[in-house]
């Protein structure tokens, strides 16, 4: 059976934002693995435009090709405001088929872990037929990131990033059954 392609989505688009850090972290852990096809797929290099403002028929088109390609997802979250960043519900908005029947799990960040962001984020995968899974390393502003800016996570993640990375691809590869055409199985 081949590898799934699992996409780790940076959640932010901002100047100076850490999402970087943490999804080369999860990429690493991830390849040492072995088990899937692990890539950072980074919304800023979409340049989607907030949705409906104006013609984005050309990235909008490349985005929706990148996502039909994987498998499932790992979206690297910070908490803005009690929620997800403006420009992650945006490219989520800019897609609906390409989630479809997919599974991802959220490695969030913020001063509570970004516990409030992930919760907001399930609601709308939901919406967007991605299972999430339950395992889901909360990373704190506070203890692993040193002075708010270089990424320095606690021992004690790994645990759960594993345990978020089994799910993501029991899940995915059960659901790539949903998608994959009847004759081909």
């Amino acid at each position: 059976m081949e590898k799934l392609n699992i996409g780790i989505i940076l959640g932010s688009t901002r100047e100076g934002r850490l999402s970087p850090q943490v999804g080369e972290w999860v990429k690493r852990i991830a390849d040492e693995r072995g088990d899937a096809n692990y890539q950072i797929v980074d919304i800023a290099d979409y340049k989607l435009p907030l949705l409906g403002e104006a013609d984005a028929t050309e990235q909008a088109t490349a985005w929706n090709a990148k996502l039909a390609e994987l498998d499932g997802f790992v979206f690297i979250v910070q908490e803005y405001n009690h929620s997800i960043s403006a420009s992650l519900k945006n490219a989520l908005d800019y897609a609906r088929e390409a989630w479809n029947n997919k599974a991802a799990g959220i490695v969030s960040y913020g001063s509570v872990g970004g516990a409030r962001a992930a919760e907001h984020l399930r609601g709308i995968l939901g919406e967007l037929s991605v299972a999430d899974v339950r395992v889901h390393p909360a990373l704190s502003l506070f203890t692993d990131f040193e002075n708010g800016a270089t990424f320095k996570p606690a021992d004690l993640h790994l645990i759960n990033l594993n345990g978020m990375l089994d799910q993501v691809l029991a899940w995915s590869g059960a659901l790539k059954t949903l998608r994959v055409p009847a004759e081909v199985l």
